[in-house]
């Protein structure tokens, strides 16, 4: 009778684990907000940001006239070597640096193709800090995993598979860097 009862508590004792695990899954799976964004598109298309769900992202706040925007070529580079494998990359021009973006989006646009011959996905321009920060920007930076202000042009945002910002780099950190390098392949690799 002793061993009948000690084995019905930790039977009910799994069974209330196995319950909150899969609360708590299904919460992470609601959590990201990130998928709740429907952004504009350098070319004026509205584009929900679900539409990259199950994706490795990289978001980043990029400038066409920064010590820094040499680091086009690398995201393009990135880009291009990991995007059949899920990897996408979301430009965000800013303005918000000692005014280092001051084009419209068709001139940020014909810049970065001119120049860069980017391909990734590039948006319109938006604040990333102050009092016109956009809501994308203020979710990016309050997100416990990764908050503060935005320090300058060029800052990375890498968000897992399921929508959940796990990694930030400085703006200095240039995409092609194995730290970055090494964290893309480690989400690209988890299922």
């Amino acid at each position: 009778m002793k061993y009948t009862s000690a084995i019905m508590l930790i039977a009910m004792f799994m069974f209330q684990m196995i319950v909150l695990a899969q609360l708590k899954e299904k919460q992470m799976e609601q959590h990201p907000k990130l998928y709740s964004f429907v952004m504009k598109t350098i070319d004026g298309k509205e584009k929900p940001l679900s539409d990259y769900k199950g994706k490795v992202i990289m978001i980043v706040n990029v400038a066409s006239k920064c010590g820094h925007t040499p680091q086009y070529k690398d995201l393009e580079e990135i880009y291009k070597k990991y995007k059949n494998r899920g990897f996408i990359i979301l430009g965000f021009p800013a303005n918000n640096f000692l005014w280092q973006e001051p084009g419209t989006d068709e001139e940020i646009k014909n810049f970065c193709t001119l120049n860069y011959d980017v391909t990734f996905d590039m948006f319109s321009k938006i604040s990333v800090k102050g009092k016109d920060q956009h809501p994308l920007y203020q979710f990016l930076t309050k997100e416990p995993s990764v908050a503060g202000e935005v320090k300058w042009n060029f800052q990375k945002y890498l968000v897992d598979k399921k929508g959940n910002i796990v990694k930030k780099f400085a703006p200095g950190t240039k995409p092609t860097e194995k730290e970055v390098i090494d964290e893309i392949e480690k989400l690209l690799n988890n299922q």
